[in-house]
Formats: C-alpha cells, structure tokens, sequence
C-alpha cells in the first residue's frame, strides 16, 4: 500500500457542538499521523475555492455560508484543518467520516452520529475527507503553505518576494 495523504476539515458546525474532540478521537482509530493543523476562519475565495467543483449547484451559496460558519457567528466561524498521512488513509478515513448525507451514513460513523440535513436542504456533515489522491493534493495545497506542514509532501521552490506580513508586535 502505498502512503496517502488527505485534507480533513472539523467544520463550523463540528465546532459549535463542540465535537473537535471526539472527532479527532474517532479520526485516531485510523492510526495515521498528523503532519498539520491549523485553526482557520474560512474567506469566500478560499470556501469558493474548495467547493469549486460545485460551483454550478443551486445549493452552492448555501453551502459557501455552512462552510464560512455565517449561520453560528463567533467563535464557531472558523474550521480546524487537518493534513493527514499513512497508508491506504483516504479510504481509511472516509470510512471512518461515513457517507456524505449525514441519513446515509453509518450510525457509528462520524456523520453518521453527529451530522444532519438542515430544513433548506444542507448538509451539516460534520467534516470534509479528501475523496482522492488528485484532490487530496489540490486540498492540501489550497489550505496549507509547504511550511505549515512538518513534512516537505510535495515538491517546492524558492521565490523572491517582498510581500507584507502580519506580525507580533
């Protein structure tokens, strides 16, 4: 088998029932390791960026706002991402996540037991797995910069830039 990696993402609605915990205990049953984490409060371009394969769905404004956490407010406006990596860890993670329709899902799965289908029609799935190797990669490198990542994944380069940087006072 060979060593995968995926994007997992804890979502606003995850956040707000305070699930972050026990998804990630749940997620440890895979027994892949973490290489990084962030908590991110999520911009319209990088949700209509994700999502992008979508775009043309009617739902797709609706699940822009699920995703931004616009419907909770703060602090829940904001998802906890992950990089994951192990072998065979797509498939070993959405299994563990379950089916994508919170209704269909596995009741021990992680959708399963803590998502819902919302009365205009969205699904509050809890979390996001990577569906394969190709988007995996897309995800990863979308949410992540190279340094944000405790391993070098995918190959890099050195550029030149003079780019204004938020700092510590």
């Amino acid at each position: 088998m060979a060593v995968e990696r995926l994007l997992i993402l804890i979502k606003p609605d995850g956040v707000k029932k305070s699930l972050t915990g026990n998804i990630l205990t749940k997620l440890s049953e895979a027994k892949l390791t973490i290489i990084g984490a962030k908590a991110v409060k999520v911009s319209r371009e990088l949700a209509a960026e994700h999502y992008k394969q979508l775009s043309d769905k009617p739902f797709f404004n609706e699940l822009i706002d699920y995703i931004q956490g616009k419907m909770y407010g703060a602090p829940y406006d904001r998802v906890f991402a992950f990089v994951y990596q192990g072998e065979d860890a797509i498939a070993r993670m959405r299994r563990i996540a379950g089916a994508t329709n919170p209704e269909e899902a596995d009741p021990v799965s992680i959708r399963g037991a803590y998502g819902r289908i919302t009365t205009k029609g969205v699904y509050e799935n809890v979390v996001h797995c990577s569906s394969d190797t190709s988007e995996a990669e897309r995800e990863i490198k979308l949410w992540f910069s190279p340094e944000e990542l405790t391993e070098e994944i995918y190959p890099t380069k050195i550029i030149d830039t003079t780019i204004k940087k938020k700092v510590w006072a």
